[in-house]
């Protein structure tokens, strides 16, 4: 008996045909585009080469960074290091801020291990009231030992703090949380006792033609792109043209 007949005398249904459901256009259209949106972000965030020719270098006939201007910065890491990175920067600068997590990674990275010495140049922006007074806090708290530890803590908090008209109130308790000496700290803000050290690295700046800020320079070489990608790449291009 034939299937169609036995199905017809008996009355048993027809078997279902399993139809599979095809997915909208546009949800295979959004998969695609995202996608090629990460695709996109991984090629430009992707830190170059050592050896790209997209890397900044020296320009013709550019001299040695006169290394006795470094008096006027703050510096970490071992004088006889093969690499010197500057940066010129401002504390109320929002570009610094995006910056300093590059700077942080490049102490734990380079310094810490002897390859790179790093210094920190005040250049405080007349349009940003509360530069000067958060650079004289960095350099108070580094009369008690903790430069850096101000240093990070006043770039990770500068939305706090940028606006505010008390600026010598914030910063203490800033002090405070660092298990600084509150009284000292705060003579050290009110009489302005670093402000010279603070002025002359700004004319340290101006006698190099920087203007803008964060500047970063690898020993004599400014970088185009302030970051982690290109900071780190020239680093170590500069590493291992000295042997390192």
């Amino acid at each position: 008996m034939g299937e169609a007949k036995r199905r017809k005398e008996t009355g048993t249904p027809a078997p279902k045909t399993k139809v599979e459901k095809k997915k909208p256009l546009w949800v295979s259209a959004g998969i695609s585009v995202f996608a090629i949106i990460l695709v996109i972000v991984f090629f430009a965030t992707r830190p170059p080469s050592q050896d790209s020719d997209s890397l900044p270098k020296a320009s013709e006939n550019a001299g040695e960074f006169p290394a006795q201007l470094d008096q006027y910065g703050v510096s970490i890491g071992e004088d006889d290091a093969p690499v010197v990175v500057r940066e010129f920067a401002d504390y109320q600068c929002p570009a610094c801020a995006r910056f300093s997590s590059a700077s942080q990674r490049l102490k734990e990275e380079f310094v810490e291990s002897g390859d790179v010495r790093f210094v920190y140049y005040d250049l405080p922006l007349r349009q940003h009231e509360n530069a000067v007074p958060a650079a004289l806090a960095a350099r108070c708290a580094g009369d008690q030992n903790a430069y850096w530890p101000m240093h990070d803590k006043l770039f990770g908090s500068q939305s706090d703090w940028s606006a505010t008209d008390s600026a010598v109130d914030v910063f203490t308790r800033y002090a405070e949380d660092l298990g600084l000496e509150a009284r000292r700290f705060k003579s050290c803000m009110t009489s302005e006792l670093h402000l010279e050290a603070v002025n002359r690295s700004r004319e340290v700046a101006t006698q190099l033609q920087v203007t803008s800020t964060p500047t970063v320079m690898v020993d004599n070489i400014r970088l185009t792109r302030p970051g982690w990608g290109q900071l780190s790449a020239v680093v170590k291009r500069e590493l291992a043209s000295a042997g390192q």
